[in-house]
């Protein structure tokens, strides 16, 4: 069980109305390496994985889940005062004619998002190294999204997450090497 506190983990502040920026963000929401996709990844995945390092997927899947409200407050306060005019120029004219303001969980492109998505092999190193491959393809994309941004209330938050992407491939990098270990010493899985 887990306790949910009702405040952000990092503060999310933003310059100005800014949809195109939001826009790009959105790829984080309901993209293919974005938040939502790494949490249900992790914690679909935790059903298979050792004991040894069940809690990790857990911990960090919850964390994700923290990420993607995050990432939902900024695109939020970036369209908030958009006109109608302003989200079809910066390329969310559709989603407004779909759903106003609300957030809906596709990607930058506007293709919405599928449990294609993640992945989970039942072979706990198999997994791992794809769960590594998710955590960098995030910092990957919180970099390109900091590279454009011209916010800069907005790219300290990105940074935090960016940080934090590369915090968890650490993590399970970790746990490949404990597994791998366990593996050779018991010759199991």
């Amino acid at each position: 069980m887990w306790y949910y506190e009702k405040k952000l983990q990092y503060p999310v502040k933003v310059s100005q109305c800014n949809p195109m920026l939001a826009k790009y963000l959105i790829e984080q929401y309901g993209g293919a390496d974005g938040e939502l996709s790494a949490a249900l990844r992790y914690l679909n995945q935790r059903y298979t994985i050792p004991d040894k390092v069940v809690g990790l997927l857990n911990d960090i899947g919850t964390e994700e889940f923290a990420h993607l409200e995050m990432i939902a407050t900024m695109i939020y306060k970036l369209t908030k005062d958009a006109t109608p005019e302003q989200l079809k120029a910066a390329g969310l004219g559709a989603h407004f004619v779909n759903h106003d303001h609300a957030l809906y969980y596709h990607n930058a492109a506007g293709s919405p998002w599928t449990a294609t998505y993640i992945q989970a092999k039942g072979d706990p190193i198999a997994d791992l190294y794809e769960d590594v491959a998710a955590e960098e393809k995030a910092r990957a994309t919180y970099q390109w999204i900091i590279d454009i941004s011209d916010d800069p209330y907005i790219n300290d938050s990105l940074k935090f997450l960016r940080e934090r992407e590369i915090v968890h491939s650490q993590r399970f990098k970790e746990a490949i090497e404990i597994l791998k270990e366990e593996r050779d010493r018991q010759k199991i899985f």
